[in-house]
């Protein structure tokens, strides 16, 4: 409970002392470098601290790993789509702060108070039901030949993904099958600002693991890794809706045998 306390205490000092536009640009920010940047900087980072370990764990063979230079320019483009979303989000920012509605009423809470373990769960739990609907719902349009070839198939260039090729994607593609699907549940929720920050951390250390192209941590990799091979499998993220629909590697591979 000491715990507990000094991080409720220091959470209220925060709010108290910052603004909201402040607080939520910042933590943003913190949570991106810190469950993002960190674990895509140690998976890239595998193949010269431990060579072996990751040879081993490598889900697809060398000849088919992407360049130094490959990777140096996806991370690249992860930068101007993060510079993108910054901007946009600080826009928002300044204009919900500048606007007549009160604090109360913006979609994400920022109170000083922490949020109760039951709405945090239950928050956290609705929201990735609900991103696993989004993601799969935009990801599934953005397959679709005309959207693949003028938005997605910037994604798919990585048909080795590493971690940094999950926010390699078109800027529009970044921002409606990225950000939204993760963004949307929470405000939807009116979620502690709190929460939004856990369910955004959960996302940001997904995504890098599922395209770090290694079988460790229960092959949680392999499933997407498989969608960058074969491009009509596992188009969500939990496997919810791809057992639903018949997206999954045993349906699409008893769909190749038919044709």
């Amino acid at each position: 409970m000491t715990l507990i306390n000094s991080a409720a205490s220091l959470w209220s000092t925060i709010v108290s002392t910052h603004s909201p536009l402040t607080i939520d640009l910042v933590g943003t920010l913190l949570v991106q470098l810190i469950f993002w940047w960190i674990p895509c900087t140690v998976f890239l980072s595998l193949d010269t601290l431990l060579p072996a370990f990751s040879a081993r764990h490598k889900l697809q063979p060398p000849p088919k790993q992407p360049s130094a230079a490959e990777i140096l320019h996806s991370i690249a483009i992860c930068l101007r789509n993060q510079l993108l979303v910054l901007v946009l989000h600080a826009t928002l920012l300044y204009a919900s702060s500048s606007s007549s509605s009160s604090h109360s009423q913006q979609r994400i809470r920022i109170d000083p108070r922490l949020p109760s373990f039951s709405e945090l769960t239950a928050h956290i739990l609705l929201s990735v039901l609900l991103r696993e609907l989004l993601f799969y719902t935009s990801h599934r349009v953005l397959h679709h030949p005309p959207l693949y070839r003028r938005f997605h198939k910037t994604h798919h260039r990585f048909t080795a993904p590493v971690a940094f090729a999950s926010q390699y994607a078109h800027p529009v593609e970044h921002l409606g099958a990225n950000v939204l699907p993760i963004l949307l549940p929470p405000a939807l929720l009116r979620a502690h600002i709190l929460t939004m920050w856990a369910f955004l951390a959960l996302q940001l250390v997904e995504t890098a693991t599922v395209h770090s192209g290694y079988d460790f941590f229960g092959g949680l990799a392999r499933k997407h890794d498989r969608h960058h091979e074969r491009f009509d499998v596992y188009f969500g993220g939990i496997g919810l809706l791809d057992w639903a629909l018949g997206t999954d590697e045993r349906e699409g591979l008893e769909r190749g045998k038919t044709q």
